[in-house]
């Protein structure tokens, strides 16, 4: 497999910080993203390689076995494994493999050479006569989208690598949220399967809404003399606008809860969550003398 320099990929050296990273990540994923690149492909490739380093270096264990094992790090786990193997059957007199000796002492500066006889094509396993088969590494996407989109299910096509992936989201994704496609990630090692595309939902809320999963939020203003006498208000909801009695006597924040007015439960076509409302309620200004007066009178009645 290639090597692909994931520092320089981020434009970044070793001793890079995890801000660094992220903010070098952050900086190049909006200058190659496809949404701005559609039909520039060497853009594309290069936004999956940023993906691809981010994913790496941004994870503290994937960074170390990268920074040790290099284009080998994925299998760091199978070589440190071996190499304890190898120790122990050396205690026992035994070659490695129960058939197949690896000379040497698995130090660092060996370890290519032992990824290159067990993984590339020249080692033999056990029985088999053939190479170990490995799953191809998984690749990263990420997908922006407003709240309105994901109100329903809805199909989009992906470049991915060159190629264009069809699928279907899925109703009430959330932001941060990520699903796996299996089987569209890089090819397999030694005719291994092929790795899955895993795509993180970034969900921008165009709306005044705030979501809490299927939950729905708003603030709407009361006038002072409704919330007091009681009467009928127009508030928004996701699918269109409603009518609403507001009690007499309404007090600041009391909350309404508008069932099934919410968002759509996560794949569950035709289940909602409820809408709260909270009053806020909109105090009379610039009053005149009389208005002042009749408050007065009011007041005095009061006490």
């Amino acid at each position: 497999m290639e090597f692909i320099d994931y520092y320089k990929v981020l434009e970044l050296d070793k001793s890079a910080s995890v801000p660094d990273i992220k903010k070098a990540y952050r900086k190049l994923a909006r200058k190659y993203h496809p949404d701005l690149n559609p039909n520039d492909k060497s853009a594309q490739a290069k936004f999956q390689q940023i993906n691809e380093a981010n994913e790496v270096l941004s994870d503290p264990e994937k960074r170390k076995k990268y920074d040790q094992y290099g284009k080998d790090w994925q299998h760091a786990d199978q070589f440190e494994q071996a190499k304890q193997q190898q120790r122990g059957q050396q205690r026992a007199g035994s070659g490695f493999g129960g058939g197949q000796q690896y000379s040497g002492n698995f130090e660092d500066d060996t370890f290519s050479e032992f990824f290159e006889q067990m993984f590339g094509g020249g080692a033999r396993t056990r029985g088999a006569g053939r190479s170990p088969h490995y799953k191809g590494q998984d690749f990263n996407a990420e997908l922006q989208l407003n709240l309105t989109d994901v109100y329903t299910s809805q199909k989009q096509t992906l470049t991915i690598n060159g190629k264009n992936i069809r699928l279907t989201i899925p109703l009430g994704v959330e932001n941060g949220q990520t699903i796996r496609i299996k089987g569209h990630g890089a090819p397999g090692i030694q005719g291994g399967p092929k790795g899955d595309l895993l795509i993180t939902f970034k969900i921008i809320n165009n709306t005044n809404f705030k979501r809490e999963k299927e939950s729905l939020y708003n603030t709407v203003e009361v006038d002072f003399y409704k919330a007091i006498l009681g009467g009928e208000i127009t508030v928004d909801t996701f699918t269109g606008k409603v009518k609403l009695q507001v009690k007499p006597e309404t007090q600041p924040g009391m909350q309404i809860k508008l069932k099934g007015k919410g968002f759509p439960k996560y794949k569950k076509e035709g289940q909602y969550g409820d809408m709260y409302i909270t009053y806020q309620i909109k105090m009379p200004t610039n009053l005149s003398e009389k208005e002042k007066e009749l408050f007065r009178e009011l007041q005095k009645l009061r006490s």
